[in-house]
C-alpha cells in the first residue's frame, strides 16, 4: 500500500514537473498571489479605504513580478532599490496630476527612461518597470495629495509583504529551481519514450497524430535542455559540476531524437527524414501494421517500457536487482549482445535503445552521483569506464568571448525607448480625445506591446493578441462585476484567483494572461465604485488605440522590419552552424579539442531567437500563406541542421575517451563542400544581389575513398554514423538553398 501511494504520488509530481519545468508558473503565482493577500490583510489591520487596498495590492503585484534575478543577493538589492523608486514615482504622478501639461510631458519622459535602463541588465529593467507601474498605479486609483501618506505606506507595505513571501514563505533557490528543471527533464523525456512505444504500435490511421505528439514531445525535451542551460551557472557548485550536467543533458536529449528516428524509419519503407521530426505538418512516411514481424517487435515493446523505467526511477527506488537486469541488458546492444533475429533497421532500433540506456545511465550519475555498481555486466561496466573517462576529461576553464556591444541609436534598448516614448506621446494625445480621465490605458498597452518583441511585425502579433484578450477580459468582467456586486473581499478573493491565472498562463499564452488581467480590472473597477458598461468599452477602445500608436511608431520612427531582424538572426545561425560543424568534423579529423558543447548551444540560442523572430510570419492569420508556409519550412530545415550538428559535437566529444572511435582525417574534406554551401547561403542572407551558388555533387561518404597506402580502411561503424549525419547535413542544407532563392548548381570541375 505504501509503495503503491508513493508511485502514485511520483506519477502526479512528474506530470506536475512535465508541464511546467522548474516549477517556475506555479512559483510566479503564488508568489504574487501570497505577496498581494499579505499586503491586503496588512492594511486591512490598520482599517485603510478600499482606494489604498487597491493600491497596496497593484504595488505588490509590481514589487514581485519586476524582480528578474536569478540569485536571492541581488533580488534583495533590486527590491531594496525599489522601494524608494516606487515611492518617487507615486509621489511625482500625485504632485503633477493637476498639471496636465507638465504631467503628461513627465510620463513621456518616465517612460523613455523606463526603456532606456534595460541596457543596465536586469536591475535596470526591473528599477524601470517599477518606475512606471506604480506611476500608472497612483493614476489607476486617483491619487490625491492629501492621500499621499497612506499611498506611501500602502506601497512600503507592498514591498514589505514582497519580500516576506519571496524569501521566507515562498523561496526558490537557483539550485532548487535546476534541481526542479532537471526533474522536469526526466519527466518529459520519459513522456517522449511513451510516444515513440505508441509509435511502435500506431497503425496508418494513427501514424499522423503519433507523429505530431513526437513532434512536440521533441520540441519540449529540446526546450527543456534549453532552460536547464540558462540555469547551470548559478545553479551549479563549480564550472566542471555545470559543464558535467551539460553534457549529459545533450547526450540524452540527442540519443531520444534519434531513437525516434530510428523507430520512425524501422515502422517506413524507407529511411525516415529528419525534416519529418521538426516539420509541422509534414506527412507522416507510409507505414505498415508493425515494424517487424513475430518476437523482435515483443522484445522491442518490453524494451522500450523497461527504458522508460529507467528514465523515472528515482534513486531511492532503484535499489535491488531489478532495475540493474533492466539496465544490464539494454546496454549490451550497444555491443551487439542478444540482438534479436530481426530486419537491419529494426536492429538499428535496438542498438538505438543502448546508446539512450547509456545516456540515461550517465544522466543519472550526473545528477544522483555514483551508483551501485555491485551488479554491472561486463557491458555495462564498460560503459561506465567510458562515462568516467569523459567526466575526467572535462575542462572548464574557457571563458566566453565578449560580444561587441553597440552604441547609440544602434543599440536596441535606446531604440526601443525612442520608439515607445514617440508611441505613448501619441497614445497620450489620442487618449485624452476618448477620456480625460483613463488616457493612461492607451498608454499602458503602448508600453507593453513594445515589452521582449523587437521588430515591427512583433508589435503587431502582440497588439493583436493583447487586444483579442482585452474584448474577451471585458464580458468576462461584466459578468464577475455582476456577481460580485458589493462584496469587497469577494472581489478581491477573484481578483486573487485571476492574477494567479494571469502569471500562471503568461508563459503560455499572451491573450491568455491579457483576458484574466482585463476580468481583474473589471473587478478593481467595482472595488473603487467606478465600475460601468461604457467604463469596459472605453477600456477596450483604449487598448486598440495604445496597440495602434505602438504600431505605428514602431513602423515609422527606426523600424526594425520583421524581413530585416529575421535575416540577420538567420545569419547568425549559419555563422553558428558553421562553427559547430567545421569544430566537430576538424576534432573527428584528428584536430585538437574544442569546447563543442558550449557552441552547439549557442546554435541552439540563435535558432530560438530566429524561431520567435519568425512567429509574425507563421501566424495562423496571416494572410500570405505561401510566406508563412516558407518560413515554417525553412526553420525546420533549419532545425534539422542543427540535430545534425548536435550529434556530431557530441561524437567528436567521445573521441578522446573512447578508444573504438578513431579520428579519421579525410572528414575534413568532406565536409568542405556542406561548409561552403553554408557560407553562400549566408552571403545571399547578407547581401541578396550577391551571385552565390550552392553547389551539388556526389554523396559526403563517396569522398571518403580508402587510403590503402596509409592502411586506412574505408570506414567503421562510428564513421558510418558520422557520415550518416554529414550527408543528412548536407542535404538539408541544399534544401534550405532553394526556399532562399539560392541558385543551385553541379560543381565545376
Amino acid at each position: 500500500m505504501k509503495a503503491a501511494g508513493r508511485s502514485a504520488r511520483t506519477r502526479l509530481r512528474d506530470r506536475v514537473a512535465a508541464s511546467d519545468p522548474g516549477l517556475l508558473r506555479l512559483t510566479a503565482g503564488l508568489r504574487t498571489v501570497g505577496a498581494i493577500a499579505l499586503t491586503l490583510g496588512v492594511l486591512a489591520l490598520f482599517g485603510v479605504d478600499v482606494k489604498h487596498l487597491v493600491a497596496g495590492a497593484m504595488a505588490a503585484m509590481v514589487a514581485t513580478f519586476a524582480i528578474r534575478e536569478k540569485e536571492p543577493g541581488p533580488q534583495a538589492v533590486t527590491l531594496a532599490l525599489g522601494l524608494p523608486v516606487a515611492l518617487a514615482s507615486v509621489s511625482l504622478s500625485t504632485l503633477l496630476a493637476s498639471w496636465v501639461v507638465v504631467g503628461d510631458a513627465f510620463f513621456v519622459v518616465l517612460i523613455f527612461s523606463a526603456v532606456f535602463v534595460r541596457r543596465f541588465g536586469d536591475r535596470g529593467t526591473a528599477l524601470g518597470l517599477i518606475g512606471f507601474q506604480v506611476y500608472f498605479v497612483s493614476l489607476f486609483v486617483g491619487g490625491k495629495v492629501s492621500g499621499l501618506p497612506g499611498l506611501w505606506a500602502a506601497v512600503a507595505v507592498a514591498f514589505a509583504s514582497s519580500a516576506v513571501v519571496r524569501f521566507g514563505v515562498v523561496p526558490a533557490t537557483p539550485a532548487r529551481i535546476l534541481g526542479l528543471l532537471r526533474q522536469a527533464f526526466r519527466a518529459r523525456l520519459a513522456q517522449l519514450i511513451a510516444t515513440q512505444l505508441d509509435l511502435l504500435d500506431a497503425g496508418p490511421d494513427d501514424i499522423d497524430k503519433t507523429l505530431e505528439r513526437l513532434r512536440d514531445g521533441t520540441a519540449r525535451l529540446h526546450e527543456t535542455a534549453l532552460m536547464i542551460q540558462s540555469r547551470l551557472d548559478e545553479g551549479t557548485p563549480d564550472a566542471s559540476t555545470a559543464r558535467l550536467v551539460q553534457r549529459r543533458i545533450a547526450d540524452a536529449e540527442i540519443a531520444a531524437e534519434r531513437l525516434g528516428l530510428l523507430l520512425l524509419t524501422a515502422r517506413s519503407a524507407e529511411r525516415a527524414d529528419t525534416l519529418t521530426l521538426h516539420l509541422p505538418g509534414a506527412p507522416a512516411p507510409a507505414v505498415g501494421h508493425s515494424p517487424a514481424p513475430g518476437e523482435a517487435t515483443e522484445i522491442l515493446r518490453r524494451d522500450l517500457t523497461a527504458l522508460r523505467t529507467l528514465v523515472l526511477r528515482p534513486p531511492a527506488e532503484a535499489r535491488g536487482t531489478a532495475l540493474s537486469h533492466l539496465r544490464n541488458r539494454l546496454l549490451g546492444y550497444r555491443d551487439e549482445e542478444n540482438l534479436p533475429e530481426a530486419t537491419a533497421a529494426v536492429q538499428d532500433v535496438f542498438r538505438g535503445i543502448g546508446e539512450t540506456a547509456r545516456a540515461v545511465m550517465g544522466l543519472r550519475i550526473a545528477l544522483d552521483g555514483p551508483q551501485d555498481e555491485s551488479d554491472d555486466s561486463p557491458a555495462t561496466a564498460r560503459s561506465r569506464e567510458e562515462l568516467d573517462a569523459e567526466d575526467a576529461a572535462i575542462d572548464a576553464g574557457e571563458e566566453a568571448a565578449e560580444e561587441e556591444e553597440q552604441t547609440g541609436l544602434r543599440r536596441p534598448t535606446t531604440r526601443a525607448a525612442v520608439q515607445v516614448a514617440v508611441g505613448s506621446s501619441l497614445a497620450i494625445v489620442g487618449g485624452e480625445f476618448l477620456s480625460s480621465q483613463r488616457w493612461y490605458w492607451a498608454v499602458l498597452t503602448c508600453w507593453i506591446v513594445f515589452i521582449n518583441t523587437a521588430s515591427t511585425g512583433e508589435i503587431l502579433v502582440k497588439g493583436y493578441r493583447r487586444l483579442l484578450g482585452t474584448v474577451l477580459g471585458v464580458v468576462a468582467g461584466i459578468v464577475l462585476a455582476g456577481l460580485v456586486g458589493n462584496h469587497t473581499w469577494t472581489a478581491f478573493g477573484l481578483v486573487l484567483v485571476l492574477i494567479f491565472a494571469m502569471f500562471y498562463t503568461a508563459p503560455l499564452s499572451y491573450t491568455l494572461m491579457s483576458f484574466f488581467v482585463t476580468a481583474m480590472l473589471g473587478l478593481l473597477y467595482t472595488l473603487l465604485h467606478t465600475y460601468s458598461m461604457s467604463v469596459l468599452l472605453l477600456r477596450v477602445e483604449e487598448t486598440a488605440l495604445g496597440a495602434a500608436c505602438g504600431i505605428v511608431a514602431a513602423a515609422l520612427v527606426l523600424p526594425i522590419r520583421t524581413d530585416r531582424r529575421t535575416n540577420e538572426l538567420l545569419g547568425t545561425v549559419l555563422e553558428r552552424l558553421t562553427d559547430v560543424t567545421e569544430g566537430a568534423v576538424d576534432q573527428l579529423s584528428g584536430g585538437p579539442e574544442a569546447d563543442l558543447l558550449d557552441t552547439a548551444r549557442e546554435l541552439d540560442q540563435a535558432l530560438g531567437d530566429l524561431r520567435a523572430a519568425t512567429q509574425p510570419l507563421t501566424h495562423p492569420i496571416t494572410p500570405l500563406r505561401a510566406r508563412r508556409d516558407t518560413a515554417q519550412y525553412v526553420v525546420a530545415l533549419l532545425e534539422t541542421c542543427a540535430y545534425h550538428a548536435r550529434s556530431l559535437a557530441a561524437t567528436a566529444e567521445l573521441l578522446p575517451t573512447h578508444p573504438s572511435i578513431a579520428a579519421d582525417p579525410r572528414l575534413r574534406g568532406a565536409v568542405r563542400r556542406t561548409v561552403r554551401n553554408i557560407e553562400a547561403i549566408a552571403a545571399h542572407v547578407a547581401d541578396d544581389s550577391a551571385a552565390t551558388q550552392v553547389e551539388t555533387g556526389p554523396s559526403i561518404a563517396s569522398l571518403l575513398e580508402p587510403d590503402t597506402a596509409a592502411g586506412i580502411p574505408r570506414y567503421g561503424r562510428i564513421t558510418g554514423r558520422v557520415l550518416r549525419h554529414l550527408e543528412r547535413l548536407d542535404e538539408a542544407v541544399v534544401g534550405l538553398a532553394r526556399p532562399l532563392g539560392v541558385s543551385v548548381g553541379a560543381p565545376q570541375r
